[in-house]
């Protein structure tokens, strides 16, 4: 809980000051860029929450890694929080100044699964659709479950539209064991 309150509040003060640099864009292309890294690389954040890793080191490891393709608010914001200590929260703030941009910015984000990947045409449908619905911007994550069989699940906000095979399927099934008219034996 602490960990999410101070990610929120370093990640809102990060905000604010890209917004009054007119460098909000850079700084959250900079945030994906690190959580993805993160992700990728589990040991990286690992590496953050150690104790035992000094806070320097933790600093070199960062200019080396992203201080050529970060913009310099961003690796000096990294610099401010390795200082006091609270590297540990760096991937947690990413995210959450990803989340405030996108809020900030009116941009809702959906996602898409599908028994395979959409093509070029279909996902700028899609998108089209969701922007015209949403009345704003949207970012669209696919997924590929083949489990699936066919067709997709769409999720925007907290709603879910299926329209999968799989799950007519188990509609269907579900329907034919509680048919009266069948003697079962």
């Amino acid at each position: 809980m602490l960990d999410t309150v101070v990610a929120k509040r370093y990640a809102k003060s990060l905000l604010g000051l890209a917004k009054e640099m007119g460098v909000l864009n850079e700084v959250n292309a900079d945030m994906k860029l690190f959580a993805s890294v993160c992700i990728e690389n589990r040991e990286l954040p690992v590496l953050f929450r150690n104790p035992i890793v000094p806070s320097d080191k933790k600093l070199g490891i960062l200019k080396s890694l992203f201080g050529s393709k970060m913009s310099k608010l961003s690796m000096s914001f990294f610099e401010i929080v390795a200082n006091k200590g609270r590297e540990k929260y760096l991937y947690d703030i990413a995210r959450s100044y990803t989340e405030q941009y996108k809020v900030l910015n009116g941009i809702r984000t959906a996602e898409i699964t599908s028994a395979v990947g959409l093509d070029d045409t279909l996902r700028a449908k899609v998108y089209e659709m969701l922007r015209v619905s949403n009345n704003s911007e949207v970012e669209l994550n696919e997924k590929i479950d083949k489990n699936l069989i066919g067709g997709f699940i769409l999720r925007v906000g907290d709603k879910q539209y299926d329209a999968s095979i799989s799950s007519d399927l188990n509609k269907l099934a579900r329907r034919f064991s509680t048919n009266p008219y069948i003697a079962r034996n």
